[in-house]
Parts: C-alpha cells; sequence; structure tokens
C-alpha cells in the first residue's frame, strides 16, 4: 500500500524504516486515519516524521506524491471574481458525504463548470464560498478541490502545500530556540568536581539494587561541571546590517545559556585589529584591546567568530587597511586572525551568506582568505551543528 510513496520518502532524505512503515500499515488497518486524506497526513507525520526540522520536508514530499487536488489553473475568470468577494455565509449542510476519488472528482469538477453560470454562496452542489461543496472557497468540506481562500476545514493537500514548517528545516536560518538547542551540545564535562554527592547514578543504582535482590537502593555521586569557555566574536560593519536579527537570536540564545564555565562576547567592525567592541555600536573607548584577551583568556576558550567575512582586500592585507575612520593598524588584519588561531585551538567562523555564494559573491577573495585560516560553516542548524562538533573534536 503506498510503495512509491515509502520509497519517494527515502529517496527525498527522510529516514523512514520499514518497522516504521510497517507501524503505519498497521495503523491504517485499524482505521487510525479515519477514512480521510487529512486524517492519512497526520498519521504518516506523526509516525514517520522524527524532528520538526523534517516537518517540511515531508510536506513537500506528500504534495509532490498527492498532486493534482489543489485547483486546476483553468478556472475560468469569472468565477474568481465571484469567489474574490469577502463573505461570512456558513452552511454546514450535508454535502457530499463521502470521500471521492481524484479521478471522480475532477470528472464533477468540469461538470460544474460547464453546468455553474452564476455566484453561488453557501449550499452543497456549486462552486462557490462557504458552505460543504467538494467545490468550494473557504468552505467547510474535509476534502475534494479548494479554488483558493482559507479551507475552514483544510485538506490534508492544501495543508501539506503551505509547507507552514518550511522555517523548521536544517539548511534554513535560525530562530532564537534552534540557536538555544544548538548550543546545549556545546559540552564538556569535567571529571568529579569537590562537592557533595548530589547527583543521582543511574547505572550504579540498577547495579546495587540488582545485587539487593531487587530492593532499591539510591546511589548518588558528586556532579559533573561543563567545562566549556566560549569567546564569541561578532561582526558588527555596515554589511552585517541586513544580519542583524539573526546575530541578535544568536547573542540572546548565548547570554540566556547558563552551562557554559564562561563566555565573552566582544564585537568587531569587519577584520579584527588592535581592538576589540565591548558593544556592537563599535565606539571609540568602548574596547578592549585585542593584545589584552589573548593574554588574559587562556587557550581553552573556545572560540567562535560570527561574519560575513566580506571585505575590501585591503582591509586583510595592507597596513592601515581598518576602514574604521581614524584608526590604524599596524598589523595586518590576517595576521591578527592568525594569532587567534595560533592562541586558541579550537575556533570556527560562522557565516550568514550562503555556503554555495561564496566563491562569487562580494567578498568572495576575503572570504576564503578567512576560510584558509579558520573552519567556517554556514550559519543554519546544520551548519552550527557540525561548527559545535568541530569544537568538541579533542
Amino acid at each position: 500500500m503506498f510503495l512509491e510513496f515509502f520509497y519517494l520518502l527515502r529517496a527525498k532524505g527522510l529516514e523512514v524504516s520499514l518497522n516504521e512503515w510497517m507501524t503505519l500499515v498497521e495503523a491504517l488497518e485499524k482505521g487510525l486515519a479515519g477514512s480521510s486524506l487529512t486524517g492519512f497526513y497526520y498519521l504518516c507525520r506523526s509516525i514517520l516524521v522524527k524532528t520538526e526540522s523534517e516537518y517540511d520536508k515531508f510536506d513537500s514530499v506528500f504534495a509532490e506524491y498527492f498532486k493534482g487536488i489543489e485547483t486546476p489553473e483553468d478556472l475560468p475568470e469569472v468565477f474568481w471574481e465571484w469567489l474574490n468577494k469577502d463573505i461570512n455565509y456558513r452552511d454546514e449542510g450535508n454535502g457530499d458525504e463521502f470521500e471521492k476519488e481524484f479521478e471522480e472528482l475532477m470528472q464533477m469538477w468540469y461538470e460544474r463548470i460547464e453546468e455553474q453560470k452564476e455566484k453561488h454562496d453557501g449550499g452543497c452542489y456549486w462552486i462557490g464560498t462557504g458552505g460543504t461543496s467538494t467545490m468550494g472557497h473557504g468552505g467547510f468540506h474535509t476534502s475534494g478541490i479548494r479554488p483558493g481562500g482559507e479551507g475552514r476545514l483544510k485538506s490534508a493537500v492544501q495543508i501539506a502545500g503551505e509547507r507552514n514548517f518550511k522555517d523548521f528545516r536544517q539548511d534554513k536560518i535560525l530562530d532564537i530556540r534552534q540557536f538555544q538547542m544548538a548550543f546545549r551540545k556545546l559540552r564538556q564535562f569535567s571529571s568529579k568536581v569537590e562537592a557533595q554527592k548530589t547527583e543521582l547514578d543511574i547505572d550504579a543504582t540498577i547495579d546495587e539494587t540488582c545485587e539487593n535482590a531487587g530492593m532499591l537502593k539510591l546511589v548518588f555521586d558528586k556532579p559533573r561541571k561543563n567545562t566549556v569557555k566560549v569567546l564569541l566574536l561578532i561582526d558588527s560593519d555596515g554589511s552585517m546590517l541586513m544580519y542583524s536579527k539573526l546575530c541578535n537570536r544568536l547573542f540572546q540564545a548565548v547570554s540566556q545559556a547558563n552551562h557554559f564555565k564562561d563566555l565573552k562576547v566582544y564585537y568587531f567592525h569587519n577584520c579584527i585589529y588592535d581592538h576589540l567592541y565591548t558593544t556592537p555600536y563599535c565606539k571609540r573607548g568602548e574596547w578592549v584591546e585585542t593584545d589584552w584577551v589573548l593574554r588574559n583568556l587562556d587557550s581553552e576558550y573556545k572560540v567562535i567568530f560570527v561574519g560575513d567575512a566580506a571585505m575590501a582586500p585591503s582591509e586583510l592585507y595592507k597596513k592601515g587597511g581598518n576602514s574604521f575612520i581614524g584608526l590604524w593598524n599596524e598589523e595586518l588584519g590576517i595576521d591578527w586572525l592568525k594569532k587567534f588561531k595560533r592562541r586558541y585551538k579550537k575556533c570556527i567562523w560562522l557565516n550568514p551568506i550562503e555556503k554555495i555564494s561564496w566563491d562569487w559573491t562580494y567578498g568572495s577573495k576575503t572570504i576564503n582568505a578567512i576560510k584558509d585560516v579558520f573552519p567556517m560553516f554556514e550559519l543554519t542548524l546544520d551548519g552550527l551543528e557540525a561548527g559545535i562538533k568541530k569544537l568538541l573534536v579533542r
């Protein structure tokens, strides 16, 4: 049953196991889909989709496989004039009580187009607004063909076609919650610290309980602490304005994280030179010397650069290349970056520009130069997770 759908899901990258598919078949045999395409959609998604990030991929595959339920493009223009007028009329008549095969629906669709001569609101037969017709615009029928408007009881193909979960895709830009979930993986626990035994040791509890003839015996141990220290450096120049909301989300997610041993956040303008700024406004005097940071933050810090890495080549390769008016740098920007590379064992660069553009967009020369110094990842869920894994490699 629906084997082609199963193979299409796997071909599009959804990891659907045979056991999951057999579970779906068993659920269908028990009637859990409710004999409707909408019910089938939700049943499939609940059984076959494992994470929110895969919802959009599932929706696109579902819409592709069950395509054709949406409105044909050859609806006469006069129908659209009738349908697009606002109306609050609601008719919950019986309509077509049974689910129809797609071929039957299409035959009915073309018959109604030939028969209908005027606008209709409500009812259960004509192509109109409201009502329970299988051809209803903004109506209450759970299946059939919807010629535009908001379906009150949305059909499965319509729901899938809307792709309401596109923002959960792993290759899309992140929101605060997704940042937080990703940064939770940035953990390295210490050996037992000097503290009271307050943390339940599950494995030892199981062992002791088994040796105690099944009588529960709780075992506690000293807690472990996350040893990760993070140095976050964010580009705050003009070309980053279009990514300001994204960087703000990242900053909020990191600053709200309470599992890091230490967190330091500084800003820079295009490239790092003699100073790092303490605010994103990069104002004179609101800074610390970069040498001070290199001296006082030990090599155990994990450094995360966030920026588009796009600038004039002179800003990387020339003395005085600092584009900030009135500031002169004796040391080249590229040399400052290499200092960070030598000082800190774990550094990554997160770039909000799409990876496919790195070789041809404005600043591609400097992007690739910086990519030769630090591992660079696109600022998406996949990119951030890959970067965090890089930071955790011993």
